[in-house]
């Protein structure tokens, strides 16, 4: 970041001095205002609940404007990475910087290929979860789990070891994701090949069974590398930000993951699309397409509390960039397997058509997000609905631990420690329980 040549000057109306405060800049987007010596100056704290106007730190790996709804990767617009790069190709771009030449390609995914087992003792540790365990609870704890099993990386201070963690995440997530869901429906797991393109791998442990070969889609095939993709990394949100606050206190990269993971699994983060497609399943409960347009009114009337899940973005005001390039891929998905006049699919498209019509929608930019798309294309492919957030956090992985890198690699890194305004009670004795 550069120092600008303007300041900023805070003023008090109690007569208090004022305070000039620096202002640096980045390569785009908004300057910040440097205020970490303002307690020592003012004996006071900012107030930013939801750090929604907060620079927690300075990074070059994610660039979002919510505004203009752009997203960059290393400086990559998302729309060429989406249609021009694979998911492993991405990788090494969030990792290392650049995008890999033909050689870099062809080790590193040779690389990642040769890492996808896992230790056998986590089949043991899976048995401990029940059969019905949520996904996500499994997850969490397997990639937490890592730390037991790969004692030879868990040095977060070392660059040697963080990288060596962020190959065996890469390559182990599919295999622990595709674990889970066998376990949970009690079919015998399936092993990497090492043949088999990143997302083809997934797919193959996720459906294939012993009993016979399994053949895979390229349209399924590049379908699920570009939600990889599209949800690779996305600046400082909740999960990265976790990973990078338990990161900071110097815990393993596995620990730091899992923590990301744990985060990843609310609903208003990496469950928004699970959300999504439980509201079009409830929808279809009560009565299908025929109700769409009463739902729709419902969500309008801000007294009934029903929400429309999918559509709307924190972050971007405009239009969601990954939505257009899921949209594209969702279409080709439904034709691809002829589920376009599955009752389901069709009334999300009619879902879809209304808010994209509807002036209500139109206007407060209520915008299809990329969780409607990529949930759609999700159940369409045979995965269930309560390892939708698993596959989110997969895919996120690689931006996990390139930003957890990032931040052991910076000279100004710290042990975070935010601050707060306390409203509790003041100084009190303790009272004899009698009196009390």
């Amino acid at each position: 970041m550069k120092l600008a040549d303007n300041k900023a000057t805070l003023s008090f109306s109690n007569g208090a001095a004022s305070v000039d405060l620096p202002v640096y800049q980045g390569s785009i987007g908004p300057d910040v205002i440097d205020i970490r010596k303002l307690y020592a100056q003012t004996g006071m704290f900012t107030y930013d609940p939801g750090f929604l106007s907060t620079a927690a730190c300075q990074s070059a790996i994610t660039y979002i404007d919510g505004d203009k709804g752009e997203l960059l990767y290393r400086g990559y617009p998302i729309e060429q990475l989406a249609k021009n790069c694979n998911y492993l190709e991405t990788c090494y771009l969030l990792l290392y910087g650049e995008l890999p030449n033909a050689t870099q390609k062809a080790e590193f995914e040779d690389t990642v290929t040769k890492h996808t087992m896992v230790n056998e003792q986590m089949q043991f540790f899976l048995r401990g979860f029940r059969r019905d365990a949520h996904p996500m609870a499994v997850l969490t704890g397997l990639v937490g789990g890592m730390s037991a099993f790969y004692h030879d990386s868990t040095d977060i201070t070392n660059p040697e070891h963080r990288n060596i963690a962020a190959i065996r995440l890469i390559a182990k997530l599919p295999t622990l994701v595709a674990m889970a869901y066998k376990y949970g429906t009690g079919q015998p797991y399936m092993y990497p090949k090492n043949d088999l393109s990143y997302a083809g791998n997934f797919m193959r442990m996720m459906f294939g069974n012993p009993c016979e070969e399994y053949v895979v889609n390229p349209v399924v095939e590049r379908a699920l590398d570009r939600i990889f993709i599209l949800h690779a990394d996305h600046e400082q949100n909740a999960s990265t930000s976790t990973v990078r606050l338990c990161g900071s206190s110097g815990t393993n990269p596995f620990a730091a993951i899992s923590a990301g993971v744990a985060c990843l699994w609310g609903p208003a983060h990496g469950g928004a699309n699970e959300a999504c497609l439980n509201m079009l399943e409830n929808i279809q409960a009560n009565g299908g397409i025929a109700k769409v347009g009463e739902f729709m009114e419902q969500v309008k009337d801000k007294s009934s509390g029903v929400k429309l899940m999918g559509f709307g973005h924190r972050v971007y005001k405009n239009y969601d960039p990954r939505a257009k390039l899921m949209q594209e891929t969702c279409n080709e998905i439904l034709a691809e397997l002829g589920l376009e006049n599955d009752p389901l699919f069709a009334l999300a498209k009619q879902v879809e058509k209304i808010a994209l019509e509807d002036d209500y929608f139109v206007s407060r930019k209520l915008y299809p997000n990329v969780d409607f798309y990529s949930g759609i294309v999700q159940r369409a492919i045979g995965i269930p609905v309560k390892l939708f957030t698993g596959i989110f956090a997969l895919a996120r992985t690689v931006g996990w631990i390139a930003q957890l890198n990032e931040q052991m690699a910076d000279p100004e890194y710290k042990i975070g420690r935010p601050r707060q305004l306390y409203t509790g009670s003041v100084v009190r004795d303790v009272q004899p329980i009698a009196k009390r």
